[in-house]
This record gives structure tokens, sequence and C-alpha cells, in this order.
């Protein structure tokens, strides 16, 4: 799918509920960029999980259409790193290309076993404004979802971080995410150790139900440097609770696209999200627990899931315009420095 062919039901969707609340600046500060060739080992080796199934690549031009039809009257400027483990440095050398092309802010994507030296190196080349690791590059003989953090994102790379004022967005491990004991412990010593790094917490914690949360809220409410995006989150009490702890300065909106492409709502079951599809748009998905088919005809996209969410955190607290703005446009324009 090159850009996103929009229904009836998303131009309702979007000039009913979202096009008059969102601001005409928006920052995507949680976007992938990749080209097909470069793509990696695990889309064969696990077709059905169900990030796999939305996009087998997302070029910046793809991106940029997927903006223009989704987001009709509107600019916006992504922040964008690769999708790749086994592949990174292919994944790193194209978005250099992007960034070289469009001036897009870029974040570089590391695995566990880099140097500290050829971090730096390559981060100062490319102009990168921050690190993207990711619990699948993690360090060899560990399972990638039993690392700790410090497992995928070394001291070494926070010491370059640090050094250079880098951000970082961080997607955490373990089963049960943000309310992980030793993740929160991790987070407050990065939070101290580090004071240069801006850390910025993918998915706010993966917590995409309430039970998610756990004490994080708790335990993380006296930080200062750390922020905390929304992206692929579409539930709105977890929104407006991290709104609520940590203010309308540090929380970033991003979609996670391309995933953010797929047609869903989410629901929760058991205590765990699951994604409501429609049925036989991607294959068989009996198997994997956080997919449910569904016949309705209207369903819209993940995208505007998130954004639907967001408006109903911003009304329950009843947000200014200018908050909703900071969330979706300043925080992170300033963040990165990005031109209009």
């Amino acid at each position: 799918m090159f850009g996103f062919d929009l229904t009836d039901y998303d131009k309702k969707v979007y000039l009913e509920e979202l096009k008059d609340f969102l601001p005409d600046t928006i920052v995507d500060s949680h976007a992938h960029c990749w080209r097909r060739e470069d793509d990696e080992y695990d889309r064969v080796k696990f077709p059905k999980k169900w990030t796999n199934l939305v996009a087998g690549d997302c070029t910046a031009e793809d991106l940029i259409k997927t903006y223009k039809d989704l987001f009709e009257g509107k600019k916006v400027i992504p922040v964008v790193f690769g999708n790749s483990i086994v592949k990174c440095m292919e994944h790193n050398a194209y978005i250099e290309k992007v960034k070289e092309k469009y001036g897009f802010p870029t974040l570089f994507w590391t695995r566990y076993d880099m140097s500290a030296e050829f971090v730096e190196e390559h981060v100062i080349k490319g102009g990168y404004a921050g690190l993207k690791p990711y619990l699948g590059g993690c360090k060899e003989g560990v399972k990638p979802a039993d690392a700790d953090i410090y497992d995928f994102l070394p001291p070494e790379h926070l010491e370059v971080a640090n050094k250079l004022g880098l951000k970082v967005v961080l997607h955490v491990s373990k089963d049960d995410r943000f309310k992980n004991k030793s993740n929160l412990d991790t987070l407050l010593e990065i939070e101290e150790k580090y004071p240069n790094v801006k850390l910025i917490v993918a998915h706010i914690g993966r917590a995409y139900c309430p039970g998610d949360v756990g004490d994080a809220f708790i335990r993380l409410k006296d930080t200062k440097n750390m922020l905390f995006d929304f992206s692929a989150n579409t539930n709105s009490e977890v929104i407006r609770e991290a709104i609520e702890t940590f203010g309308t300065k540090r929380i970033l909106f991003g979609t996670d696209l391309p995933i953010a492409k797929m047609r869903m709502y989410r629901i929760e079951e058991n205590g765990t999200y699951v994604n409501v599809v429609p049925r036989g748009l991607y294959g068989d998905v009996s198997k994997d627990i956080h997919m449910k088919e569904s016949d309705e005809l209207e369903i819209t996209n993940f995208v505007y899931e998130i954004l639907r969410a967001f408006k109903k955190a911003s009304n329950d607290l009843t947000l200014s315009k200018q908050d909703v703005l900071d969330i979706m446009c300043e925080n992170a324009r300033k963040l990165y420095d990005i031109k209009f």
C-alpha cells in the first residue's frame, strides 16, 4: 500500500472528529522508514506476527503520501528511523539518504554489539539526532523478550548519548513492560547518571491497557528529562494518566507508521490488548492473541484510533488548544529543532 486509501468512514472520522481538533502543524515523533530490498529475515520467519502484516516497507515517499492522505490540510514532519536488527546498517544508510533529501530528524538504529566508538562516529557523520535501540538487538545469549534495558542499550552507548546530548527512543522489554521493577529502576538510573540524554519512553512504556502501568507513574513522577510518546497507544486512560503525571510538555505524539496503517480498533480482553480487524484483511490471525476479526463495516485506521484516544484524554483533562499544540507539535519541534 502506497499512502493510504481512505474510505468514506475514514473521511467522516477525520472531518467530524479530528480535523478541527488537530493543529495545522504536527510532528510525528515515531515513524519507521525502510526499503523492501533491505527487509530482514524475521518477516519471513514470523510472517503472521501482527506487526508484520501491514507493510513490507515504508519509503520516505510512502510516508509523505500517507500523511497527505490522513491529515488533509495539515503539515506533518516525522522523526524517522529504520526497522531492522539484522540489516540495521542498511536501514541506517537509507535513513541518511532520507535526511539528505528531506531534512527530517533521524535516529541511528543500534545493536548491543556496536562499540561506543562506532556509534559515535556514525552518529556524527550521519547527522543523527539520537539513537534507536531495540530489544531484538540485545546481548548475545539473552532472549529479547527477557532482556534488561542495559542488554540492548549498554551504558557505553548512553555515555555517547550523554556526551553528544542525544535523544534516545526506548522500547522497553519484558512481558510486564512498564510496570517491571527492573525496567523502572533502570529508567531512574539513566535519568540520574546521564543528565544530557533526552530519554523518550516509546508507547508510554508499552502500557496499552491500564493494568500495564502498575506503579510506573508514581515512581517516575519526579523525573525531569524523561519524555513519553503515545505512538501505537489507543488507551485514553493511560494517555490521560501520563499527561496528569508528567504535564503537557513531556508528552509527544507519534504514530509508529507504517504499522499504524492497520485497519483496527483496540479492546482489552483478559488484561491484554486485542486489535479488532476486518475479517480476512490480514489473513489467518486466529493464533495471535492480540488479533480478533470482525464483520463490522466501519473500522477506521490505527492512526485515527490513536488520535481519538488522545482527544478523549484531552477533553477529560480540558486541555487548551496550546496544550494540544504542544503535544502534537511543539514539544517535538523544540526537542529536534525542527523548522516548519
